[in-house]
């Protein structure tokens, strides 16, 4: 039994499995431990991971990235239309009110929501993953950025639904990551906490969270992030120069060919990992655009004068989180970096500075919240024991409810959940009505939000609300909740009224010796439950219907995926088979066919080489096994007879052997075997006398034959006709010697020196013996 945790990130992804009382990190096709998140689309099937980064740059247009950046947003939001839309390779569009790309996969445009295309990405991975664990896996937590709203949360848990995942928790990026830090920790104070920062630069944003650390706990006390500052805007800041450079240099209009900014993104990502460990490094991009080879030199000085408006942009997170956590920097006892973009050094050097001290790296990098998302679904699956660990988030956005005012009264809105609430939450909300009405959730500080996010969350409409019977307003009460992905639902509403009841008078304790008194009862008024409301929801995401035909849709395109693959495989073994049985069968093979079919042979198989080539380029997995079977009827007895002249005159040599051995063992007068009696000697005789001619005559016929003529014996009939000898014979002759009768011991003598017989039933037994009276 295995939990699998997922980290997705905007530039690759981690698999990280709990397992043997450890965490280990899933590699993928290639053996790579992190995999591109990226998703071509083709003529017959998709390229999800590995064989879509292959394919980035010759199949741009219908090749997806940044998936992440994209999920659960707007298409219209200014944010998706003027930055991520340079980082998503495909043409964005809108999809149902979500933003989405539009491809062209097997031969025609299609549309696929963000949702979708995660859907695909997870259910690559889990692909993965069910091939490392050897059987299907379900259960798994997913990581997210902690500034996801609600609506981007609640389609990572439909995505997953989507792909066949059964989603335990999303959890936030640094929380992750600060189970991953805590849970090994043997040393943390059980009274005092323990404040550790923790810096996260990835491939598309910065967060900075400071976590309290005690023993057997964490509890995030807060969260700053800046969403424009990562690996991808370093890329872009280099991208930006060179494209001035070269357009000086050899005069190309770069921004103009799509295609020519890809190279030249990917040079520049190249350029910034040598100047990490370089004080220059050249770039150089082959045929970027016009068959020109651009090429320039760089220093690593120039890079950090290029990125210092991204460097600035470090400190502002920093001072936030600090603030909102109310501590200063002498009450921090560690900071703790992670993400792939720490490793450029002026990244390092400008957050030393702004700490004033020494930074820490004990956390992998690449890894640290794949592990934590693999701990976090072990703690919270029932099939595992893990060591007690208490984990207390954060939520990033403040939600208020607003409704319609109620007759005599003037509220209409409540902050419910606000900045950095702890999740999971509940709280409990009184309404008095006579009829149903809605709540309508926002996010009520829209600042916090992406540009152009739409605040509003979910519409809840309260149903069956009636008057009391007198027809006055009914209490009802609702009960709303932050569950542990940060998703907000009410999950209840409920009528209360004030009725009497019983119940006894608090007694004081009797004293020693005395009789308890029998317990007086008193009517006090209590809110009591009386009936259940129906709760409906609407949201901005999917609802249940869209989901299932989602997911029959990702069945689909999953089964076309496995048959092309299948099809692919069965080409090649062809392919494969025409190229080495034809090198063979004018070879070595030459001697065991006969030189007429030898040829028509060989023409068959240029016949089906010129077709594979040609007309069945383009065909079913069914004519390509087809094919090989035919072929295989005509080759494989070929190399059969081969194989059997190879093998033969071997497991003859060793049955002859094994009969000599034989033979002279039963015939043999040396002591040990002296206890095998004659008629046993026999059988032995006949027995390999038998083998032995049935050998002989077996290997005369064989010897009459041709070689191209099929075999009288294999090579497997001689080698079962030895090991039937040696099962018959071995009992006879391996059988112990039997162990010599013992001498019989002196008898005893009276004093006379007669013998005295023993009495019988006493021998010379030393048992003891019991003295009895005997009357």
């Amino acid at each position: 039994m295995s939990v699998v945790g997922f980290d997705i990130g905007n530039l690759q992804s981690v698999i990280a499995v709990a397992r043997n009382r450890g965490i280990d990190i899933v590699a993928n096709e290639v053996s790579n431990r992190a995999t591109p998140t990226m998703i071509s689309f083709g003529s017959k099937q998709r390229f999800i991971g590995e064989p879509a980064k292959t394919q980035e740059m010759s199949n741009f247009k219908n090749t997806v990235g940044a998936i992440k950046r994209l999920i659960g947003r707007s298409y219209d939001e200014p944010e998706v239309q003027e930055f991520e839309s340079q980082f998503i390779g495909s043409k964005l569009c809108d999809v149902n009110g979500e933003a989405g790309v539009e491809v062209n996969y097997l031969g025609q445009a299609t549309k696929f929501s963000a949702t979708q295309l995660y859907a695909m990405y997870l259910g690559k991975l889990r692909e993965t993953t069910s091939k490392e664990l050897g059987g299907e896996m379900s259960d798994v937590v997913i990581s997210v950025p902690g500034w996801y709203t609600d609506r981007q949360r609640r389609a990572v848990q439909q995505a997953s639904q989507i792909a066949g995942l059964n989603c335990l928790r999303v959890v936030n990026d640094s929380t992750a990551a600060a189970l991953g830090y805590g849970i090994t920790k043997s040393d943390l104070p059980e009274d005092k906490p323990r404040n550790v920062v923790l810096v996260d630069l990835g491939h598309s944003s910065y967060t900075v969270s400071v976590v309290a650390f005690k023993k057997g706990e964490l509890k995030v006390k807060s969260v700053a992030y800046d969403r424009g500052v990562g690996g991808r805007n370093f890329d872009k800041a280099l991208s930006d120069h060179f494209i001035q450079v070269f357009d000086e240099k050899y005069k190309l209009d770069i921004r103009s060919n799509n295609k020519a900014q890809v190279r030249l993104r990917a040079a520049c990502e190249k350029l910034k990992k040598v100047l990490s460990a370089n004080s220059q490094a050249p770039i150089t991009v082959e045929n970027l655009m016009n068959d020109i080879d651009a090429t320039a030199m760089y220093t690593r000085d120039e890079f950090v004068e290029l990125i210092e408006p991204l460097l600035k942009r470090l400190e502002a997170p920093i001072q936030k989180a600090l603030a909102d956590a109310q501590i200063s920097a002498d009450d921090i006892h560690s900071i703790e970096l992670i993400g792939g973009s720490i490793r450029v050094p002026a990244v390092k050097q400008r957050l030393s500075e702004l700490f004033g001290r020494e930074l820490s790296f004990t956390l992998n990098q690449d890894e640290a919240v794949a592990r934590g998302c693999a701990l976090q679904c072990a703690i919270t699956s029932p099939a595992f024991r893990v060591r007690e660990f208490s984990i207390n988030d954060i939520t990033a956005h403040p939600i208020r409810f607003k409704w319609e005012a109620a007759d005599g009264s003037d509220d209409t809105n409540l902050d419910v959940f606000v900045h950095n609430n702890a999740i999971p939450s509940t709280k409990m909300l009184t309404f008095y009505r006579k009829q149903a009405f809605t709540i309508d959730a926002e996010y009520s500080d829209p600042a916090r939000l992406p540009p152009g996010t739409n605040p509003w969350i979910s519409r809840f409409t309260i149903n069956n609300v009636t008057p009391t019977d007198n027809g006055d307003l009914s209490t009802i009460k609702v009960k709303a909740r932050l569950d542990l992905s940060g998703v907000l639902t009410i999950t209840s509403a409920y009528t209360v009224a004030e009725t009497e009841v019983e119940e006894p008078v608090p007694q004081p304790e009797p004293k020693e010796g005395e009789e308890p008194k029998a317990p007086e009862m008193r009517k006090v008024k209590k809110l009591v439950k009386q009936a259940d409301l129906p709760v409906h929801q609407v949201s901005q995401c999917l609802d249940t219907d869209s989901i299932k035909e989602l997911t029959k849709k990702e069945r689909e395109m999953r089964s076309v995926d496995e048959l092309v693959h299948a099809t692919e495989v069965a080409k090649n073994n062809l392919e494969e088979y025409i190229y080495d049985i034809r090198a063979k069968i004018e070879c070595e093979y030459s001697a065991f066919i006969e030189s007429s079919e030898q040829q028509a042979f060989i023409s068959t198989l240029g016949e089906i080489e010129d077709w594979l080539y040609e007309d069945g380029s383009d065909t079913t997995k069914e004519v390509y096994i087809e094919k090989l079977s035919g072929l295989r009827a005509t080759g494989d007895p070929v190399a059969e007879r081969y194989r059997e002249d190879k093998d033969r005159p071997q497991a003859a040599r060793e049955l002859r052997d094994t009969i000599a051995q034989l033979a002279d063992r039963a015939t043999s007068q040396e002591e040990r075997y002296s206890h095998i009696t004659q008629e046993e000697r026999q059988k032995v005789i006949n027995r390999v006398e038998q083998v032995q001619e049935w050998l002989d005559e077996r290997l005369e016929k064989q010897a009459q034959k041709q070689k191209w003529d099929a075999p009288v014996v294999f090579a497997n009939e001689i080698k079962k006709q030895r090991e039937d000898l040696v099962y018959f014979t071995t009992p006879i002759l391996n059988r112990p010697k039997p162990e010599p009768k013992p001498e019989p011991k002196p008898e005893e003598k009276t004093e006379s020196g007669s013998a005295t017989p023993a009495p019988e039933g006493q021998g010379q037994s030393s048992a003891p013996t019991e003295d009895m009276d005997v009357d």
